[in-house]
């Protein structure tokens, strides 16, 4: 009977609470209290179905988080995030490297973008996930591997959206800088980029959504570490969901985190200009 009674009014309390924080004029407690109630709403409902199914395999809230604690003791948590981070990192840094110049050179130069573009287009809808064998062929099982698989997946957002940063810049902002006597490498540099940034910051923002969810299927196909791995270890190991869900938990905070990271890039006062402030 406690099974039933305690989700119920905890959700019961939980959605009193949030409309009442919904209706309040004080942002920092919407912003604050509004995810919190969202989240322990969703864990009764959680709680619930696994008790209306009566599922013996799918793990309750309070097995996953035993199951967190688990991962921590075992310290083997730390390497696999560290390893997996490693490779969205350096693939990551690659494809903005290159991409971001690539992109600006394309949206720039019309023969270059006649050129190139449809070869970029003809190669971006392939999924990363069928390079796999490729780059476990020409790098092996290890690092090699990863960091090209996200090299590949963030590689063409990045470049197709600094491509189209460029070539949507206004006509008027060109003249009038090329009226001033702005050219060249000049003008690329005081009028084109900054006014693609904010496009470009965005780009980069979705590339890494993309790379971190890449690189957690790659891990769990070819490689031997990671987040990935870890997953799948664990569901041939006594089909352990509970450490599966635990690890895709950890999986979307750590995506998260991220987000909140590279969006510290759109408060630079090169790039403020381009955000709407609501």
């Amino acid at each position: 009977m406690w099974h039933w009674i305690i989700p119920l009014a905890v959700l019961a309390a939980c959605s009193v609470l949030l409309v009442a924080a919904s209706r309040s004029n004080s942002a920092a407690l919407r912003n604050g209290v509004m995810p919190t109630l969202v989240a322990v709403i969703g864990l009764a409902l959680w709680d619930l179905a696994c008790t209306a199914t009566g599922t013996e395999i799918f793990p309750t809230p309070l097995d996953t988080a035993l199951a967190f604690g688990e991962l921590f003791e075992s310290q083997r948590l730390w390497g696999d995030v560290t390893a997996s981070l490693f490779r969205v990192t350096w693939g990551f840094l690659l494809a903005a490297g290159v991409g971001i110049p690539l992109g600006l050179v394309l949206g720039w130069s019309t023969r270059g973008f006649e050129a190139l573009n449809p070869i970029v287009q003809g190669l971006r809808p392939i999924s990363p996930i069928a390079w796999i064998p490729i780059a476990i062929l020409w790098f092996g099982i290890g690092d090699g591997a990863g960091v090209f698989l996200i090299f590949l997946s963030t590689f063409f957002p990045v470049t197709v959206g600094t491509m189209a940063a460029v070539r949507n810049i206004s006509e008027v902002h060109r003249r009038s800088a090329q009226n001033f006597g702005v050219k060249g490498l000049d003008l690329m540099r005081r009028v084109v980029l900054p006014a693609a940034l904010p496009q470009i910051i965005t780009s980069l923002r979705i590339a890494l959504g993309v790379a971190w969810l890449v690189i957690v299927a790659a891990e769990m196909v070819g490689m031997e570490s990671g987040l990935g791995y870890l997953i799948n270890d664990a569901r041939n190991a006594g089909v352990r969901y509970d450490l599966v869900v635990a690890t895709m938990i950890v999986i979307g905070l750590i995506g998260v985190v991220l987000d909140l990271l590279i969006r510290r890039l759109e408060h630079f006062d090169e790039v403020r200009w381009g955000y709407a402030r609501r």
